[in-house]
């Protein structure tokens, strides 16, 4: 079992490596989406996307090794957590400091990333409410009245303020 707890405390140090990596470039990505540079934007996504891919295949073996502990215990790895596992380390102090710490410390990890998703969502949010905002000037720029121009009839001779533009419809 002590190999077992070897390769798990190893896979969780490294998934908590790549959370921050992922942790640093959603925060480069900040910025980027302030300023609205759609190509730094992509090469960052892409980036992360390949994280992502490194942190599900640490995932799936993270979930491999859990399987193998859980059998060893005699135990339903469903119902088998990391702090159940930090407390049956008590008789082995050192593994269980170290188990304890890669928690703590990829806890506090993800919460970072959810605080930095979270902050740019709402950055993406309001970017899309300005596109939105100027599209609808756009379409209201379109709408325009005609002008009070009358012919010697009393008929309106105007033309629309806006013009014949183009329809697009935001929207769809």
């Amino acid at each position: 079992m002590a190999s077992l707890m070897e390769e798990l405390m190893i896979n969780l140090e490294t998934v908590n490596e790549q959370y921050g990596r992922l942790v640093e470039l959603s925060m480069k990505k900040t910025p980027v989406i302030i300023s609205a540079d759609l190509e730094t934007l992509s090469k960052i996504t892409d980036d992360e996307q390949e994280i992502v891919t490194k942190i599900n295949r640490l995932d799936k073996e993270r979930q491999v090794n859990m399987q193998d502990i859980a059998n060893v215990i005699n135990t339903d790895v469903k119902s088998l957590k990391l702090v159940d596992l930090i407390e049956m380390l008590k008789n082995r102090p050192e593994e269980q400091k170290r188990l304890a710490t890669v928690y703590d410390k990829l806890t506090d990890t993800i919460a970072q990333m959810k605080r930095v998703n979270e902050q740019n969502r709402m950055l993406i949010e309001s970017s899309l409410e300005m596109v939105q905002f100027d599209m609808n000037v756009i379409q209201a720029y379109k709408a325009a009245p005609e002008t009070a121009n009358y012919n010697s009839g009393a008929y309106t001779s105007g033309t629309m303020m806006g013009g014949d533009m183009g329809v697009f419809d935001a929207k769809q």
